[in-house]
């Protein structure tokens, strides 16, 4: 499962109007080999399911990602973080062993 807060909920519908995305649109979440910890997130927004797509829903959110993907997120949220200080969408992920001080690698 990949958890959505209500703050990454509400960027996420932003972003989506701003866009002027379809209503149909799901959240594609990945992860990427790079970045200084070796393994990076990637966030799009997609409408076609591909083979082997793991979907899932949280908080009124689709949000899809690849089976080899699912061994890296199982059990991570998605947050968003505004403000002086803010980093955008983040992930809260159990499963790394280590992050890079941005936030946007990891590895396991």
């Amino acid at each position: 499962m990949i958890y959505v807060t209500d703050k990454a909920k509400s960027r996420i519908q932003s972003i989506r109007e701003a866009e002027k995305g379809s209503d149909d649109s799901f959240l594609r979440v990945s992860v990427v080999s790079g970045g200084c910890s070796g393994l990076s997130y990637k966030i799009d927004f997609d409408n076609e399911l591909k083979e082997n797509d793991q979907v899932f829903e949280d908080n009124g959110e689709k949000v899809v990602t690849d089976l080899k993907s699912m061994l890296y997120l199982f059990d991570t949220t998605l947050d968003f973080s505004a403000g002086l200080n803010g980093k955008g969408f983040f992930f809260e992920n159990p499963n790394a062993s280590r992050t890079c001080s941005c936030g946007e690698s990891f590895s396991v």
